[in-house]
């Protein structure tokens, strides 16, 4: 099986978060998937089956378990095609169905995600300690992602966070991850962020672009503007840029491929 290790939301190597991506030629067992990921070792491995014309299937996984969504691994997913095939711009249905326009933009590739609507929210002060927060400004959760989102104050303090991750694990039961942001203090970018999901993925991912399903519409309200610049103050970095459009969201992404070769049977 055709393996491709991608870093995404960056134009330098060893930047940005690293995806596997694994075209897919016959049907692969859940568990064989589930392994593959696990063995890999990335925050996400997708699995990408031709369907027709422009069409493609995408599946994501975790090294703990399979999600529906998942932008950085798109992203690395949509470079892989447009560098393998003539296709400009491509759709992929996810396992719920949803499905996801990608297309070239200049030297980015821009993806097309669905926005989601977050709720208010309690959070114990476990959770806070546990990821070494003193004053949070806001408290959303969203609920289609099932991921808890923390606005603070401080960028420096938000790039300086070392949560205590079994700890964090023991504070909440039935999350997939907590967001942790704050407003950019420079003018390069709009806000920062960091995601910490050590309830489904990794402890923390190095750059997610799937939480944009709902952290741009909420920095897009405070901030009154719909086009935005992000930043992921993770150890690895990366950015990208979004923009809101009703009940869609648009991000923008460079990726980088890093290796190419088999998975043998």
């Amino acid at each position: 099986m055709k393996t491709y290790f991608v870093d995404s939301f960056t134009n330098e190597k060893f930047k940005g978060n690293p995806a596997a991506v694994c075209i897919v030629e016959n049907n692969l067992d859940n568990t064989v998937m589930q392994n593959i990921a696990t063995e890999i070792g990335f925050s996400e491995t997708a699995f990408i089956k031709h369907l027709t014309d422009n069409f493609y299937s995408i599946r994501f996984f975790t090294p703990k378990m399979e999600i529906p969504l998942c932008g950085h691994a798109t992203l690395a997913s949509s470079k892989i095609i447009f560098d393998t095939t003539s296709l400009n711009q491509i759709i992929f249905k996810n396992i719920n169905n949803v499905e996801l326009p990608i297309e070239k933009s200049g030297n980015k590739i821009k993806m097309q995600f669905p926005v989601y609507e977050t709720e208010e929210i309690e959070v114990p002060k476990s959770m806070l300690n546990a990821l070494g927060i003193g004053e949070v400004q806001n408290k959303r959760y969203s609920p289609n992602n099932k991921i808890i989102l923390l606005e603070i104050k401080d960028t420096k303090k938000l790039a300086e966070l070392r949560p205590d991750f079994p700890s964090l694990i023991n504070s909440y039961d039935g999350i997939n991850g907590v967001l942790v942001t704050a407003q950019s203090g420079n003018s390069d970018f709009d806000f920062h962020y960091r995601y910490f999901w050590p309830w489904a993925g990794t402890n923390e991912d190095p750059v997610t672009g799937g939480i944009q399903t709902f952290l741009t519409k909420y920095w897009a309200l405070k901030l009154n503007k719909n086009k935005l610049n992000a930043f992921q103050s993770s150890q690895r970095t990366g950015k990208m840029n979004t923009e809101l459009q009703d009940d869609k969201v648009f991000i923008y992404g460079e990726a980088v491929t890093m290796f190419e070769g088999e998975l043998k049977n």
